[in-house]
């Protein structure tokens, strides 16, 4: 009987050690979403200023436009 005491407690150990385990890597996947929704939105406003760098408004001011004065 003692053998099978130490197997249980055997199991519940590697159990208690498999569920620490999984803990751990669902608040690394988190983590990792977290950064990759910011560097999505970081993104998002590099290509909308390269954009608008590329292809100014006619509202906007113009770049490489002349100043009057010239």
């Amino acid at each position: 009987m003692t053998t099978d005491l130490k197997r249980l407690e055997e199991i519940e150990r590697t159990i208690a050690y498999q569920d620490q385990q999984i803990q751990d890597l669902s608040d690394m996947v988190n983590a990792q979403w977290k950064d990759i929704d910011k560097l999505k939105k970081h993104l998002a406003r590099a290509k909308e200023r390269l954009e608008n760098l590329e292809n100014p408004s006619e509202d906007g001011p113009m770049l490489h436009e002349k100043p009057p004065h010239y």
